[in-house]
Order: C-alpha cells, then sequence, then structure tokens
C-alpha cells in the first residue's frame, strides 16, 4: 500500500445541506482521510490522502465514496493535473525561466497546452513523461501514475459535460 495525495473539486450546488451537514455526510462514507474545504458557495474541494494499491484505487475510491455520500455532485476537477509553468518549475525542482524555455522556446517538440491564454495550461502527466523521455529528467513514478490518473479523471468529466451539451438544442447552452 501506498498513500497518495491528490485534490478533488466537486459542484454540489443541487444540495440544499449546510455545509457541516456536508461534511458529516461525507465523513461516514470514508472520506475521513480528507481535508475538506467549502470556501465557496455551491463548491467542495477535498485534499485527499489515501492508501491505496495504485493511484487509480486511490482516487477512484475517493470519487465513489463522495458520490455515495453525494449522489448529485459533479466532478469538476481532480488534481495534479493542470498546471502551468510555475508549477510545473515547483514539481520538478526548476526555475521558472528554465521550465518555460523548454515549453514555450524549445525548438523540440514540447507537449501542447490544453489552454493556450495569457496563461498557458498543461496535463501535467504528458509534461512529465516528456521531461523524463526527452529531456532525462528524474520524475517520481508515483506522481507520473497519479497525474496520469487524474489527467484521465479529468478528461471523462469534460468528455461527460461534452456530450450533455451536445444534445441540447444550440438557443438552450448556456450563456
Amino acid at each position: 500500500m501506498k498513500e497518495y495525495e491528490f485534490t478533488l473539486r466537486f459542484d454540489v450546488s443541487s444540495h440544499e445541506e449546510q455545509p457541516a451537514e456536508l461534511i458529516d455526510k461525507l465523513g461516514e462514507q470514508g472520506c475521513d482521510d480528507a481535508t475538506i474545504g467549502i470556501g465557496i458557495p455551491g463548491r467542495l474541494g477535498m485534499m485527499f490522502s489515501r492508501e491505496a494499491e495504485s493511484a487509480e484505487d486511490a482516487v477512484l475510491s475517493a470519487v465513489r465514496d463522495v458520490r455515495s455520500a453525494l449522489p448529485d455532485a459533479v466532478l469538476v476537477e481532480a488534481a495534479p493535473d493542470y498546471v502551468g509553468i510555475s508549477e510545473i518549475a515547483e514539481i520538478v525542482g526548476k526555475s521558472r525561466q528554465n521550465i518555460r524555455k523548454l515549453l514555450i522556446a524549445c525548438k523540440s517538440p514540447a507537449p501542447t497546452p490544453v489552454h493556450e491564454g495569457s496563461v498557458p495550461l498543461w496535463h501535467l502527466a504528458p509534461v512529465l513523461v516528456w521531461l523524463r523521455d526527452k529531456k532525462r529528467y528524474s520524475i517520481e513514478e508515483d506522481l507520473l501514475e497519479l497525474a496520469g490518473t487524474t489527467m484521465r479523471l479529468n478528461v471523462a468529466a469534460n468528455e461527460a459535460v461534452l456530450g450533455r451539451l451536445a444534445t441540447r438544442e444550440p438557443r438552450s447552452l448556456p450563456a
């Protein structure tokens, strides 16, 4: 058994219970290994430290526990996954400038950002694989496994949202 640290964020706006009641329900369903944040109304952030045989077992069991306690909870994000240059630099122990140079100014093909705004964002797993395989960085396998698991969960959640939106009439899309 290994211990995995990850964060799950849920939309719980459909629940009418008070935050303390939500926390009690979560504790009763096995989420007593999470620090729970309720700072944003209708949102729930949970920082887990969960023992399991694999990262996938840890993350999926946590999602099941949350859904068991709060069936209408909608997964918003699993982390670590979406990262900017500063987060990548911190994770691999290099300077921000070094990582920026590698990802943006490098001539060799780097992973493509999933968001290209004023602050580009990448999925962490492909960046770690690229840094390990192409740039010879030492990357912890447990972190790589966890980042891959949270990325797949986020991609699946986004595909589910897109699937629901695709079935709507164009005029009924949210503003």
